[in-house]
């Protein structure tokens, strides 16, 4: 936990209501979001009990499995998740629009669709149901002894397909609501607490006439509040075990349905007020505004989305079970480049962000007391002179930057800097002295094209946060070496996939 969260959270304690961690929301929110509500079995590691899912918050469609230890249930409901997801999927690849890749002549026109889908579950453990829910079901085989509708396999692969993006914190297709919440607001719990949904929104969205800590004790009653999932509560479980049991022992079909017409409503009335928390939860995000990265981040998303879409519309295999080694690897290095790329946009586009990296010494702000347009300085070449105009800014911050250390300012992002001369004042103050490395509209000498170069008294946040990473050198998987087995066989589903148990 970082020096302003537990501040932060030490005061939403004191005062009794979350405190805003950001100042803007850090992750797409589509206008129609697709929300699954799951719960599993107890005692089963994936076998689905029931779901509310869907894009209205007013008409969630229910989905039961009367009978989840009967295989045949278990598929119908997959049959029936992929009916509503995959349709919902089908409906964000209607429009397309075009966009670049590479520069110069390796540059290349290419189309992605203008949405993509969007998957938002209760909490961490509802992306672990979709990954796991993902893996059961697209190595499934749609002819054989083990056969199952065609759409089974295709909901496996693009549940796979979130769950694998999931992993990544700059992409939005699939989030948990928990985890969403705690990185905008502190509340005056422990982390562990924050994955309790209705008692994380206690805090942030208390009712009228109560706190954060009142209602969130309130919100810890299962009986009021169930668990959010896929997890039951235990004593629901032994109500949900005698219904089992009586349908099971039903003499005839009649008996039997109305059995489960009560199975299905217990189940309704379990998932129902974690459903509205769950609408609850968009309103209040969406009620930030959106982060400046936040529309390029999710670019990269729909292009994802296309590539896969057009992935499965020609090829459809199934992703394997492990990855191979280069694409590990390659995986790997995607992970860490993406959590270097998301952590410096966010501080980019959040000044309560970049406090942080203030308080660790990573950046500073100062205002600007003087400039230097008409600098010039020695070149690359002996001899030649380039254009390199100055700023001094005063700050009160201590400065453990290095001279000679690269900086850059989210107020022009597109412009180097480097620290020229860090001193000490009388006072306690420090005077910095930055010289300016591009950002000029591509001119070679003064004037500065009008906003490029720092006015006196501006104030301005300068960082060694970069929003590009370098990308890792790893071969294509062709040249796999043979000390990591070589190049890798394309996967293929085999019997024995098809023929896994669904525990």
């Amino acid at each position: 936990m970082s020096v302003l969260s537990t501040v932060a959270t030490l005061t939403a304690s004191r005062t009794g209501r979350a405190e805003p961690l950001t100042t803007v929301r850090h992750q797409h929110l589509d206008e129609k979001p697709f929300v699954l509500v799951p719960l599993t079995l107890a005692g089963e590691a994936c076998a689905p009990l029931a779901a509310l899912a869907g894009t209205d918050p007013e008409h969630p469609t229910l989905l039961t499995v009367r009978q989840p230890r009967n295989r045949a249930e278990r598929f119908r409901f997959a049959e029936r998740l992929a009916a509503l997801l995959l349709a919902y999927i089908d409906g964000c690849r209607t429009e397309t629009e075009p966009y670049t890749v590479g520069r110069g002549k390796e540059k290349e026109e290419r189309l992605r669709f203008q949405r993509a889908p969007q998957l938002l579950v209760p909490n961490g453990q509802g992306i672990a149901y979709v990954r796991l829910l993902g893996r059961l079901t697209r190595l499934r085989a749609t002819e054989g002894p083990y056969a199952v509708d065609p759409s089974v396999p295709t909901l496996g692969k693009w549940l796979t397909w979130g769950a694998d993006l999931a992993e990544f914190p700059d992409s939005g297709v699939l989030l948990a609501m928990t985890r969403l919440l705690a990185a905008h607001w502190a509340t005056g719990q422990s982390p562990s607490e924050d994955s309790h949904l209705a008692s994380l929104l206690a805090w942030i969205d208390p009712p009228e006439g109560s706190d954060g800590g009142r209602a969130a004790r309130e919100a810890e009653d299962p009986a009021v509040w169930p668990p959010a999932g896929p997890s039951t509560d235990p004593v629901f479980d032994r109500t949900l075990h005698e219904l089992m049991t009586r349908y099971d022992e039903a003499s005839d079909d009649r008996g039997r349905e109305a059995v489960g017409r009560q199975i299905d409503r217990e189940l309704h009335g379990q998932m129902l007020p974690t459903w509205r928390l769950m609408w609850r939860g968009v309103e209040l995000l969406r009620d930030l505004p959106e982060g400046a990265h936040v529309p390029d981040r999710w670019a990269r998303d729909r292009r994802w989305f296309s590539e896969y879409a057009e992935y499965l519309g020609a090829d459809g295999r199934p992703q394997a079970r492990r990855d191979q080694a280069v694409r590990a690897a390659r995986r790997l290095a995607r992970l860490e480049d993406a959590v270097t790329r998301y952590e410096a946009q966010r501080a980019y586009d959040d000044p309560l962000v970049m406090a942080e990296y203030e308080l660790t010494g990573e950046a500073f702000t100062g205002t600007v007391t003087a400039r230097d347009e008409d600098r010039f300085a020695p070149g690359d070449r002996p001899g030649s002179q380039a254009w390199r105009p100055t700023i001094t800014l005063r700050t009160d911050t201590r400065i453990d930057l290095a001279v000679g250390k690269e900086v850059k300012s989210p107020a022009r992002p597109g412009q180097g800097a480097r620290l020229l001369e860090v001193r000490q004042e009388d006072d306690g103050g420090h005077t910095v002295v930055l010289q300016l490395e591009g950002g000029f509209e591509r001119k070679r000498k003064p004037p500065a094209p009008a906003g490029t170069l720092a006015e006196t008294g501006e104030e301005l946040t300068y960082t060694t946060l970069v929003l590009k990473a370098m990308p890792s050198a790893l071969p294509d998987e062709e040249n796999t070496p043979w000390t990591h087995g070589g190049p890798p066989q394309p996967y293929e589903p085999t019997d024995e996939d098809a023929e896994e148990t669904w525990e």
